[in-house]
């Protein structure tokens, strides 16, 4: 019985299209739904071109009993993946998936977290701070933007005249290469993972 995946994302959907075409590769997990709260996303034509079932939904529905929350009981997920999620994760889904939300952010948490910090205006931070290195944080989600556990993070050295751009560009690098690894680990590991692990790296 394969493990079932989850993915909610806001927009193009470059690191869904990774992950289905990662597990699509494998026999243990397979992404079984998208969801997105913008109708237009071009994740959800990603998805369904990927034979993936898409679905959209609004605000209010996210936050509802009888809206997002029932398409979830009913697709029963081992596990539920933020990627590209721009919305607060409601509390009414975590209560009900307990320790199987987890989200990636363009950063080095706790750098760089909280709300708004998003995209391109963390590369804008990180930039004009002149930080030398920067990376990807994957992370347990809780009530709080950015401040569940850390379950991995993955770092890029930056040199002296990096742009946004550039910073993206590295960014998006790391994505594409760790973030479905570390889905996979984080569902191997266990059926309900431990919200307590604190592991630096995977």
């Amino acid at each position: 019985m394969k493990k079932r995946i989850v993915i909610f994302a806001s927009g193009s959907g470059t690191n869904t299209e990774n992950i289905i075409k990662y597990f699509q590769r494998a026999q243990f997990a397979e992404v079984v739904q998208v969801l997105s709260n913008k109708k237009d996303a071009k994740v959800l034509e990603r998805a369904k071109n990927l034979n993936v079932a898409a679905i959209s939904f609004s605000k209010d529905e996210l936050f509802a009993s009888e809206g997002v929350l029932k398409i979830l009981k009913e697709t029963k997920p081992d596990i539920i993946v933020l990627a590209g999620f721009l919305l607060k994760f409601p509390e009414i889904i975590l209560k009900e998936f307990p320790n199987k939300v987890i989200n990636i952010h363009p950063a080095l948490l706790p750098k760089y977290g909280g709300k708004g910090m998003y995209g391109n205006f963390v590369h804008e931070a990180v930039v004009k701070n002149n930080e030398v290195e920067t990376g990807i944080t994957i992370h347990y989600v809780n009530e709080n933007y950015d401040e569940g556990a850390i379950i991995s993070q993955k770092k890029v050295t930056l040199s002296d005249n990096e742009t946004p751009e550039t910073v993206a560009e590295k960014i998006h690098k790391l994505e594409y290469e760790w973030f479905p690894k570390i889905v996979e680990e984080v569902l191997r590991k266990t059926s309900t993972p431990n919200p307590s692990f604190k592991g630096g790296e995977l």
